[in-house]
């Protein structure tokens, strides 16, 4: 069976990228978590300090910037500059922070560069925001998962709650709000399906009805081939 590229976009905490996850390991594929280079790249700039809005600043950061995304069995790792930070990028204020980064020109050119490189022989998952309508958009199967935000807001609140966090959920809500805002009326690569996108909505469908979804999907439209 050939292996294609598969790509899943939506909103934060719209279950892509444990759905993602599983489906890759259910097909034998690769699982590349695009949202945690962004994430990575906000990181970086809190770290540095860099005022992302300074180009100059924000150019270098970008030229000496050592990302790897290594591959595990149990969940792929981020490394920043040769440090393991997947716990790190999931901190609250990286999340708004990426949002922000992401929406800059000359690191979406970074990151999606990395991104097709790493897909680009296929027998990839790949979520984010615009997988289906930028990096990969010939990509043979497209999906765009959607939820209520309130419902994403409290997945996002137990998730930080399960790491030994204390957040409030109002707040979570909140900057959920915000970022769905903020992805959705960017100029650059906006959050929106792709016009060959199959949406589903994640709200009423437990993790693994989900991922059982995508894969009759996958099955019908690629088994055989």
């Amino acid at each position: 069976m050939r292996r294609i590229i598969i790509a899943i976009d939506g909103p934060a905490a719209s279950g892509k990228s444990t759905a993602a996850k599983l489906l890759a390991g259910k097909l034998g594929y690769i699982y590349i978590d695009t949202g945690a280079m962004y994430r990575a790249c906000a990181l970086a700039a809190k770290n540095q300090k860099t005022d992302i809005e300074d180009y100059s600043a924000l150019s270098e950061l970008m030229n000496f910037i050592d990302l790897d995304i290594q591959y595990h069995e149990h969940g792929n790792k981020t490394i920043l500059n040769h440090e393991d930070v997947s716990l790190a990028i999931r901190e609250p204020d990286i999340s708004k922070l990426a949002s922000a980064i992401s929406a800059k020109a000359l690191v979406r050119e970074k990151m999606v560069d990395l991104q097709r490189k790493l897909g680009r022989e296929g027998g990839v998952v790949l979520d984010g925001r615009d997988i289906g309508t930028v990096v990969f958009p010939h990509a043979e199967l497209k999906f765009f998962l959607i939820a209520p935000v309130e419902t994403r807001a409290q997945r996002r609140y137990l998730e930080l709650r399960e790491k030994g966090l204390d957040p409030v959920y109002e707040t979570v809500l909140q900057e959920m709000e915000e970022r769905d805002n903020a992805d959705s009326s960017r100029a650059l690569a906006p959050l929106i399906p792709a016009d060959d996108a199959i949406s589903i909505d994640t709200g009423p469908l437990s993790i693994q009805q989900l991922v059982e979804t995508l894969y009759a999907h996958y099955n019908a439209a690629f088994e055989g081939s």
